[in-house]
């Protein structure tokens, strides 16, 4: 069987796809490109806005194209969503919740059986493994959220809080450093929650992140893993317990995703935040005081029901205040389901796209000046592939703190051999399209 995945939406569906591939390639199947000619295309699926259900109708739908007599599953929050509503789409074949993910194998080889296709013959092929063009890979060590923010869906559709035992885990990095991989990102639904006992919304601020610095201690013992990088984090997880700790870590980059969602207090009260803008910058502070010039990266959105001008201006004020490296905009898009779709004060298209332009734009001046404070002369970059710009071949990959770095294949012998390895780049300047250059001096 050839089967062909595509991951919408976030780092959790990521993991989870490489999982299903893993299941597949196991089980003696091909796995192709999601543009190739397939048996069975399993769309990876998001549902955390309405653009994302839209994409995710318009992918299965190219899947349809590719393969009119293809098998066509839609896995993840869209499809809970999708089965929880009753919706159908003539496209899909099948819709695999999240619960069901790893018994994909056999909800797939069932509806292929029931389309009396011989699938008994299929022989294993060597293929070139999803992970394989990737110097670092995610483990989910999560999964569940019960914040019940008011705008989100995820918390109906992945259910209570779970979190997997530091053995597992360890054995996971440990396999994945056996085969070559240098850093490892931790990533879940709500990763602030690891280790929480109950579905308590605050269990996770009794615990002050020390179930989960417990995890990432002991993945910073695996032989082979010279980076670990956070998962989006709660704001109230930075504390000086828990960040005087985590930097005691050789191996933790100091790059932080710590989702603010607004800059006005009360826009964030009726999102359902549980956190002020104060308190948010008081945890900016520590995380600046335990670690050199972090990058701290968030998501804010445009637009909420409600959002005054004033409000969106406070915003913009607090994002500079703030000094992000870099800012995920997104536009308010309403969920049914959740208590912002019924609320009063819904913004129109046209009010949110400008505010996202404006926000989007102070995000690209942040993101340059944050570069030009941080950069030191020489950075560590891990390298991860070869591409090619205009006329021109480059090596690149990321310093720590998640800045792309590039150096001109032609200056370095076997280029290709370097991917996967750190080097010391000496920081040149910008080429013409803005990315920044260096060299191995």
């Amino acid at each position: 069987m050839r089967a062909a995945f595509l991951t919408l939406g976030c780092k959790v569906n990521s993991y989870e796809t490489g999982k299903m591939i893993k299941l597949f390639e196991e089980a003696g199947h091909m796995v192709v490109p999601f543009e190739d000619y397939a048996d069975v295309y399993i769309v990876n699926t998001c549902t955390v806005t309405n653009i994302a259900d839209r994409k995710s109708r318009q992918m299965l739908h190219k899947a349809r194209k590719l393969n009119p007599g293809a098998v066509i599953a839609a896995a993840g929050c869209y499809a809970d969503s999708a089965l929880r509503k009753g919706e159908r789409d003539g496209s899909v074949d099948i819709f695999i919740p999240n619960k069901d993910k790893m018994d994909i194998v056999n909800i797939i080889c069932n509806e292929i059986a029931k389309r009396e296709q011989d699938i008994k013959n299929t022989q294993k092929q060597d293929t070139i493994k999803a992970n394989d063009r990737h110097t670092r890979a995610y483990i989910k060590v999560q999964d569940g959220c019960t914040q019940y923010c008011t705008y989100c869906i995820i918390p109906y559709v992945r259910g209570s809080l779970k979190s997997r035992d530091v053995e597992s885990v360890v054995k996971e990095a440990e396999g994945l450093a056996a085969g070559g991989c240098k850093e490892i990102v931790i990533t879940g639904i709500h990763i602030s929650s690891y280790g929480a006992a109950t579905d308590n919304a605050d269990e996770f601020v009794k615990l002050k992140g020390m179930p989960l610095l417990k995890l990432v201690k002991a993945i910073s013992q695996v032989k082979g893993i010279e980076r670990i990088r956070l998962g989006s984090l709660e704001p109230r997880i930075i504390s000086e317990d828990f960040t005087r700790e985590l930097a005691s870590v050789p191996q933790i980059c100091p790059h932080f995703h710590l989702s603010l969602q607004s800059g006005s207090d009360t826009v964030l009260k009726r999102m359902n935040r549980h956190y002020t803008t104060e308190e948010y910058l008081a945890g900016l502070g520590i995380a600046r005081k335990y670690f050199e010039n972090p990058a701290i990266t968030t998501d804010i959105i445009t637009g909420f029901p409600g959002e005054t001008e004033k409000e969106f201006e406070e915003t913009m004020d607090f994002a500079k205040k703030a000094g992000f490296a870099k800012i995920h905009v997104f536009k308010y898009s309403r969920r049914y389901g959740t208590i912002a779709d019924k609320m009063d004060g819904q913004l129109e298209e046209p009010v949110k796209a400008a505010r996202s332009a404006r926000l989007s734009a102070l995000e690209k001046e942040l993101g340059l000046m944050y570069q030009e404070q941080a950069l030191k002369e020489y950075e560590n970059v891990l390298f991860e592939e070869i591409i090619e710009t205009g006329s021109k071949k480059y090596i690149v990959g990321y310093n720590e703190r998640y800045i792309r770095i590039a150096v001109p294949a032609e200056e370095i012998p076997f280029a290709e051999a370097r991917c996967n390895t750190i080097g010391k780049v000496r920081i040149m300047g910008r080429d013409d399209s803005g990315m920044l250059t260096g060299d191995m001096g």
